[in-house]
């Protein structure tokens, strides 16, 4: 039996691959340069989304009068809908538009929802369906604009370049520390304009930065590197070829007389140097994608729906290996959404003076998460990762997957401490007879709810960076939207969580006819018991993700060049023996 029915890579093959290469490349373009221009267009893109979510909670119940629950499931209805949508601009921008275009479109329709949404709290006041109209049409730009715009600038550092493969990894901690300095900066300036003068007028604020935000997303053009290849089919089409294709063969064995394996891709397209990928020994059963039985040896073409590259069946692998990760996070998510709907009402209801002229609006409060994030980030990047990668060998420092999981920890932490802290508000509450007076404020300092705040803001530092980093790394290089869409994912499906969480606490309240946890009047509420279940359903998960990330290992490849390990080793100036690859948690 012929096994060679994968196809021989032609010298011009090769040529045109190495021209696409210098293309992409070009040593001109991309890096810290092109960069700078994609965070600052992000740090606009995040002043305008929690311009707009930071204080939803708070425009639902005073202007349109919504119960605190409902209002609650609305603000994470949105907040989901527009974190699940990038699943979708993903596969646009993978097999369609690529990811510069998708860009520029969803910028376009960004600006377009901030308008309507600026006549909806304004000249047609009062229409709640137009609100909730232009709501989600600044969804359906965020579908477009989040899974493309970090990988789009990630993609501005070249791998094969060992100081610009060392240069991406601190890009996530600066990009991230972009997006917060922008969500700040919103939270300080518009939430007070919202409250002091107008939400037409805060609104207004947000439809103009997304103006400059686009303009200056076209000034860098001629500075990003751009992949100008023809985008072949959907990276989506290409996980479901494998799993139909080794469902068609579940019967078919390597080890039989005259089987072989197809090794390279579709066209005999060679892979470029260091991205073939190494056999693994995980999820075995998709290895039947890629042997060659007697049908494909009949053929006089390559049936992808039969058969599949090694390098296609692996790439697979390493997308399902992050399904388990993904779902872990999900609790992580419901968690840190307090902030945006329960801490703010919270925050409502003790004193928020400072000096004898100046309150504090409620939501202005989440500002303190993204000070504990500006913090945190610099001294991660610049004093915790040079001294771990001196006892660990890591160039992070640590693993991704041990990132995350010092930030799901933290979120165990963080629950526990808004809960004591919503104990302390009740009996301060009670002591003073101001049970049935929910907006009056009581004698507590708004300082007793800096450390939940805090402590929310260092996890994020470190679990939602370390995601971004993961789901941009171990995904095969023309899938990193959707890698970048699946982890914003994960937001969207902890908003939904969370939502589900309430409701389910609203049932059992009803249903056993005793006090209610979440009620219009916190006063007579039990939130510290809403809190303490967040904690506790946090541990157990906490325990499920241990015991994933324990069974994780890390990408490799089978092709590596030798010249940029040793390049790469002294970048770091460590010893070969003492640089170690992330192959455990």
């Amino acid at each position: 039996m012929d096994n060679s029915v994968a196809p021989v890579t032609t010298q011009k093959g090769r040529e045109d691959a190495d021209t696409i290469s210098i293309a992409h490349h070009n040593p001109s373009k991309g890096g810290w340069a092109a960069a700078i221009f994609i965070i600052f267009v992000e740090m606009a893109e995040r002043f305008a989304y929690y311009g707009l979510g930071g204080n939803l909670m708070n425009y639902l119940t005073d202007v349109h009068g919504e119960p605190n629950a409902t209002a609650a499931k609305n603000v994470n209805t949105w907040f989901g809908v527009s974190a699940l949508l990038p699943l979708l601009g993903a596969f646009i921008a993978d097999s369609y538009l690529g990811r510069f275009k998708t860009i520029l479109v969803s910028s376009v329709i960004y600006f377009m929802g901030m308008i309507l949404l600026v006549l909806a709290v304004s000249v047609i006041h009062g229409h709640k369906s137009v609100f909730f109209v232009a709501l989600y049409t600044l969804a359906i730009a965020e579908g477009g604009h989040k899974p493309c715009v970090q990988t789009f600038a990630a993609d501005q550092f070249d791998d094969s370049n060992p100081e610009e493969r060392a240069a991406k990894s601190s890009f996530f901690n600066w990009w991230f520390l972009g997006i917060v300095t922008g969500a700040c900066a919103a939270i300080l300036v518009i939430i007070y304009i919202q409250e002091n003068v107008g939400w037409a007028a805060g609104f207004g604020v947000l439809a103009g930065i997304l103006a400059m935000a686009l303009i200056l997303f076209l000034v860098g053009f001629n500075k990003y590197r751009i992949d100008k290849k023809s985008i072949k089919g959907s990276p989506y089409t290409k996980v479901v070829q494998v799993i139909v294709a080794a469902a068609r063969k579940w019967r078919v064995s390597e080890t039989r007389d005259g089987c072989g394996v197809c090794y390279e891709d579709d066209g005999g397209q060679p892979q470029s140097k260091g991205r073939i990928r190494q056999r693994t020994n995980k999820l075995r059963f998709l290895e039947k994608a890629m042997i060659i039985d007697d049908i494909d040896s009949s053929s006089k073409c390559r049936n992808p729906w039969r058969l599949c590259s090694q390098n296609q069946v692996e790439q697979v692998k390493m997308v399902i290996s992050l399904i388990p990760v993904w779902i872990s996070c999900i609790m992580f998510f419901a968690v840190q959404e307090q902030i945006h709907t329960f801490m703010t009402k919270q925050g409502g209801t003790v004193n928020r003076s400072i000096g004898p002229h100046f309150l504090i609006p409620p939501a202005a409060l989440q500002s303190l998460v993204g000070v504990a994030i500006l913090i945190t980030i610099p001294i991660y990047d610049r004093i915790f990762v040079p001294l771990a990668r001196k006892f660990t060998g890591i160039p992070s420092g640590i693993t991704m997957l041990q990132r995350i999981g010092i930030g799901l920890f933290l979120s165990i932490l963080n629950m526990s401490v808004a809960a004591l802290v919503e104990t302390k508000r009740l009996n301060i509450a009670r002591e003073n007879g101001l049970m049935d007076s929910p907006k009056t404020a009581l004698p507590m300092s708004l300082w007793w709810l800096v450390p939940q705040y805090m402590i929310c803001g260092i996890s994020d530092a470190f679990s939602v960076v370390g995601l971004q980093e993961l789901f941009y790394d171990q995904m095969p290089e023309e899938m990193r939207s959707m890698g970048a869409a699946a982890y914003i994912s994960i937001v969207g499906v902890g908003n939904f969580l969370n939502s589900a969480i309430i409701s389910a606490v609203q049932n059992i309240n009803s249903r056993n006819g005793g006090q209610k946890w979440i009620g219009n009047n916190l006063n007579r509420s039990h939130l510290d018991y809403f809190y303490w279940t967040m904690a506790g359903l946090s541990a157990l998960n906490f325990c499920g993700y241990l015991w994933i990330a324990k069974a994780y290992v890390y990408k490799n490849v089978a092709q590596e060049e030798p010249q940029e390990e040793k390049e790469l080793m002294g970048f770091y100036d460590l010893p070969p023996e003492k640089m170690k690859s992330q192959d455990h948690v």
